[in-house]
């Protein structure tokens, strides 16, 4: 009795994977396009590139894209943010670093990322109401949105994370 195919080896960490942006650049191209947008809608707010870059690595660690945390990480960087805060970042809600609107742009972030919670949800947005106008938040949600999907293409590529030149 024939039960079908032979099991498929388990996937593992070093098999290759499709690089889903090379393998369809239309698709990729059109994503960086609107990361594009969101960037110039976020200047267009006023949101200072430091905090988008702390949206962009608070989402990358929730999701655990190495990828984008060490692009974003470096990014902060040139654009004047500290290492005492970007080491203290996934536990953000447990310092004094940061000020009320990045709190608020955070908690955001994170709803946005996980939006099951639903009370959740509705309290960050609610602390966004409080310090952001409209269009700071609508940047910030497209900022955690875009930066949702490049994860997803860099987790499931598995971009590769190279040691930086002289490091």
């Amino acid at each position: 009795m024939n039960s079908g195919p032979a099991p498929q080896a388990a996937t593992t960490p070093t098999q290759r994977r499709v690089f889903v942006d090379k393998q369809t650049p239309k698709a990729y191209h059109a994503l960086v396009q609107t990361s594009e947008a969101v960037r110039a809608a976020a200047a267009e707010a006023g949101l200072d590139r430091r905090l988008v870059e702390l949206v962009n690595l608070r989402v990358s660690q929730i999701n655990r894209c190495a990828y984008c945390l060490d692009v974003h990480t470096r990014a902060a960087l040139r654009a004047g943010e500290s290492t005492q805060r970007l080491g203290t970042l996934a536990a953000w809600r447990d310092t004094e670093l940061f000020t009320e609107r990045e709190r608020a742009a955070l908690a955001l972030a994170e709803a946005t990322t996980s939006p099951a919670d639903g009370a959740g949800q509705e309290r960050a947005y609610a602390a966004a109401r409080r310090v952001l106008d409209d269009a700071e938040i609508s940047a910030l949600i497209w900022v955690a949105i875009t930066i949702n999907a490049f994860n997803r293409v860099s987790v499931l590529s598995k971009h590769p994370v190279r040691p930086a030149a002289g490091a």
